[in-house]
């Protein structure tokens, strides 16, 4: 169950984090030895033992594996030289952040991120679209369908009646300006289900649902996204990255989301990298 936080009089949802990988501080301390053909004065001896040498299958697990590096502590605090700590990556798996947080997030330059898709990923709530027309309250039917699928990191069901009764009046405004409405909205094995269920409401929801997807329809109807539109992403940064990430992001001038985004990659953060780039 995702924790919720009212801000400004409404309630918001906060994001749920996964650590996915992470690639231990070992290459990082390799990364440094190399700039000062120092490997023998390393305490890990799986490094000690690249003076001479490459390093063993077995060693390169045991440097994958190192927790701690005295000399990656001196130069990240002591010399500030950060460069090596771009040898260590880290993803992460962002369930229920907001398209307002993503935005933020491309400010971010150093990083991969790959975003759950609106352009295919939003038959759903044009099927719950096309379904409303048959009923008799259509826009009461669209609410609530789209409360039911959970779209918005608003939690106020107050607030979110007023977002997805906003998407509804668009979509209304599309169709009656657009040619061929329905054959851009519905995948066309579908088409046969809006003379087969004409009137029925819930059940041609379900039949959409159950049909092919029309994968690209976000192409005509993205405009219908708001900020508060819940996103899943995978990011993945290096450690100087994610140094930059942490001193801007978890911080009191920080967008609240993205402040709480933050808070909650650090948390599944081990501590071995939390050391090299967060000053206790």
């Amino acid at each position: 169950m995702a924790e919720i936080e009212k801000v400004g009089g409404i309630a918001y949802t906060k994001p749920e984090v996964v650590l996915l990988q992470q690639t231990g501080v070992g290459v990082s301390e390799i990364a440094a030895r190399t700039c000062y053909d120092s490997f023998g004065s390393s305490e890990n001896e799986c490094i000690c033992s690249l003076e001479d040498t490459l390093p063993t299958e077995e060693a390169l697990k045991e440097i994958n594996a190192i927790d701690d590096s005295k000399l990656l502590d001196d130069l990240a605090w002591t010399y500030f030289h950060h460069s090596i700590l771009e040898h260590t990556n880290l993803s992460y798996l962002i369930k229920g952040t907001s398209r307002g947080v993503l935005q933020e997030h491309a400010r971010h330059r150093i990083q991969a991120i790959s975003v759950r898709s609106t352009r295919y990923t939003m038959s759903n709530v044009i099927n719950a679209y096309v379904a409303s027309l048959e009923d008799i309250e259509p826009r009461e039917f669209f609410i609530q369908k789209l409360l039911e699928l959970d779209m918005l990191v608003t939690a106020d069901e107050n607030y979110n009646r007023l977002e997805i009764g906003n998407i509804f009046d668009k979509l209304e405004y599309q169709r009656t300006q657009m040619e061929d409405f329905y054959a851009n909205a519905v995948s066309k094995s579908s088409l046969p289900f809006l003379d087969e269920f004409r009137g029925k409401s819930e059940a041609l929801f379900e039949a959409l649902q159950n049909g092919k997807k029309k994968r690209n329809v976000g192409d005509l109807f993205k405009h219908i996204v708001t900020d508060n539109w819940k996103v899943d992403m995978v990011v993945t940064f290096n450690l100087r990255s994610l140094k930059n990430y942490f001193s801007l992001r978890d911080s009191g001038a920080a967008y609240f989301q993205i402040r709480w985004l933050a808070r909650k990659m650090k948390e599944v953060t081990p501590k071995k990298y939390l050391k090299l780039i967060v000053k206790e």
